[in-house]
């Protein structure tokens, strides 16, 4: 894979982190969730009530770290910023190999703008990239399997199983002490019913269930999210490179709940609309 597929990777893994984390629906309120115990509750339980204790919290500062391995080269990225958890907005800055994106979500739309102002991947000669996530869904899996929301397990936590969570142990995370779950979360969850893009991700993923580790803490809050894939290409889309897996690794952490995560959109005119070319190659083009 080439610096600049590798980077277009690593790009489409943090439009994830999203980072919409937690999704939009069923806020709920705060009431008895400051005596919430996960240690103490049964896993599956736990787990299905984080969904609506971390988005009760509004919004948290996030860090993720990304790193994609493929023919032989890795490449890592990190980024920080802050998340609304209700609504889905964030602004995280990333940094990878040098180069910085500052990443905005808003509305269910990511802007993407590139270190240095105008960049050549960026149309026009603008200075934001724009991809709209609902016309990308609407694509159909030739878009969503390829950009792919490594934090997307986490609205579907409410339905998990008591077969699918493990009760792992606890740990003390930036001196929060934490619960550690691990949760099999279906690919027909992930898949929202598309037949179509079911098979697909089992083909790429080779098995019917994505492994992801959480952490929450005393109030039963999300404060650590840990996703670990391994893909492989798929022929019809990528002919010749079918042997070539690509393994991901991304971290994703909530901090300081109720920080002032105000975030928006750039003014339209700074924008270049490049949804249907991620929808085309599966990768952002920053």
């Amino acid at each position: 894979m080439s610096k600049a597929g590798i980077g277009s990777a690593v790009a489409a893994l943090v439009l994830a982190a999203g980072l919409t984390g937690c999704g939009s629906e069923d806020g709920g309120g705060k009431g008895g969730d400051a005596q919430a115990r996960p240690g103490a509750t049964p896993p599956a339980r736990a787990v299905q009530d984080a969904y609506r204790r971390t988005v009760a919290a509004d919004t948290a500062k996030i860090e993720v770290t990304s790193k994609v391995v493929a023919v032989g080269q890795a490449v890592t990225a990190h980024g920080s910023g802050v998340a609304g958890l209700k609504d889905g907005t964030s602004r995280v800055t990333l940094t990878s190999r040098g180069a910085t994106v500052e990443q905005r979500v808003v509305d269910g739309v990511v802007y993407q703008k590139p270190s240095g102002g105008k960049h050549a991947s960026v149309p026009g000669g603008k200075a934001w990239a724009k991809i709209d996530l609902k016309r990308l869904a609407a694509r159909g899996a030739a878009g969503r399997s390829q950009v792919s929301d490594p934090a997307e397990p986490v609205r579907y936590l409410r339905n998990v199983g008591s077969e699918d969570v493990t009760r792992v142990g606890t740990q003390t995370l930036d001196g929060t002490r934490t619960t550690h779950y691990r949760v099999s979360v279906p690919l027909s969850a992930l898949s929202s019913g598309n037949a179509a893009q079911e098979r697909e991700l089992r083909e790429q993923l080779g098995k019917a269930t994505l492994p992801v580790d959480l952490w929450l803490d005393a109030r039963g809050r999300l404060r650590q999210e840990s996703v670990r894939l391994t893909l492989r290409p798929l022929a019809h889309r990528t002919p010749g490179r079918g042997d070539t897996p690509v393994t991901s690794t991304t971290v994703l952490r909530f901090s300081d709940f109720g920080t002032d995560a105000r975030v928006s959109a750039p003014p339209a005119r700074d924008t270049a609309d490049v949804t249907d070319r991620v929808a085309r190659t599966g990768a952002a083009g920053t």
